[in-house]
């Protein structure tokens, strides 16, 4: 069976906060949880078109605070208000509190994924390639500055009869780091063909604890060590390294020991032989020449000659 679980409730208490915040006795917990379900839906019922990215509430005795997270705030406010009045009045009428709305712009919706996935279900519906729906918006993220994503589309892509998944990944998501700031966003397509569903991965970067310093900025815990062990640890730093990455063993991959009891390949442990580096044999330099000095009275008339004079060539006999 699988065990996929959404990437913001594993990380909350970690590096998020909870969506809805309130606090009531064990008989009123389903009765507020219910109302909160209620508040949701009808909001992305009547907004759906005004690109909502996420919904977040207060609760208390007398007050409820609805904060509403969107790329297209004209439109969520309306002509002077008009919209945001009118929504005022339905939630108190569904609650029976007084309702404070909270409108906050989204200034880079490439980096939301609820805002990208919406993205690419709209441009699946108005028949454009999912192919390129899903490159189009994945060159976008990265290019405004996100680490890593992944898009996946699932259902009757391009109108065939078989349904299938398809994923495109750029960068690195870590699914498994909590301190990853990884955003997670669904949509669905209704096509003519079928519902298409969208699902996004966006990674921000990476949320340290408070008072924690990285070494120039970008690199990461091991690699710091490992950088430490390289340039020798000073006097007290070799207990605040981590533990060492065990190197890889030489040779083949798995290799099975031979009769002898020995390597498969050699060694008795599978290791492969250093090859012996073979150095060439130095040059012995030549002697220079030697000069015969010559007679005092002659030394001017002829220059001196050398030993290694070039011989003299004969004249080859005459045969009969």
């Amino acid at each position: 069976m699988g065990h996929k679980v959404h990437p913001g409730g594993l990380r909350v208490g970690v590096i998020h906060t909870w969506k809805s915040n309130w606090f009531t006795s064990k008989k009123e917990f389903a009765g507020a949880l219910l109302e909160d379900v209620h508040i949701r839906d009808h909001i992305y019922g009547k907004l759906a078109h005004a690109g909502l990215s996420d919904i977040h509430i207060r609760k208390d005795k007398q007050r409820v605070t609805v904060d509403i997270y969107t790329a297209r705030p004209g439109i969520v406010i309306g002509k002077s208000g008009s919209e945001v009045d009118a929504l005022r009045r339905e939630l108190h009428d569904m609650t029976g509190k007084n309702v404070q709305v909270n409108i906050t712009e989204i200034k880079r919706p490439e980096l939301d994924a609820k805002l990208v996935a919406q993205s690419i279900a709209e441009q699946l519906q108005n028949r454009v390639s999912f192919r390129r729906a899903m490159k189009r918006s994945l060159s976008s993220s990265m290019r405004s500055g996100a680490q890593g994503v992944k898009v996946r589309c699932g259902g009757r892509l391009g109108g065939s009869e078989m349904s299938r998944s398809e994923t495109y990944s750029e960068g690195r998501v870590p699914l498994h780091t909590l301190r990853a700031d990884i955003d997670y966003g669904f949509a669905e397509a209704k096509t003519t063909f079928g519902r298409i569903g969208v699902k996004v991965w966006i990674n921000k970067g990476e949320i340290m604890p408070e008072g924690f310093e990285r070494d120039g900025g970008a690199a990461r815990l091991g690699e710091v060590d490992a950088r430490r062990r390289r340039r020798g640890a000073l006097p007290g730093e070799l207990e605040q390294l981590g533990p060492t990455r065990p190197g890889r063993r030489e040779g083949g991959r798995g290799r099975r020991p031979g009769p002898g009891g020995g390597g498969g390949g050699g060694g008795g442990g599978g290791a492969r032989r250093p090859r012996r580096r073979t150095e060439a044999a130095p040059e012995t330099p030549t002697p220079p020449a030697e000069t015969t000095p010559a007679p005092a009275d002659e030394a001017s008339a002829t220059p001196p000659t050398t030993e290694a004079a070039a011989p003299e060539t004969q004249a080859p006999e005459a045969t009969e």
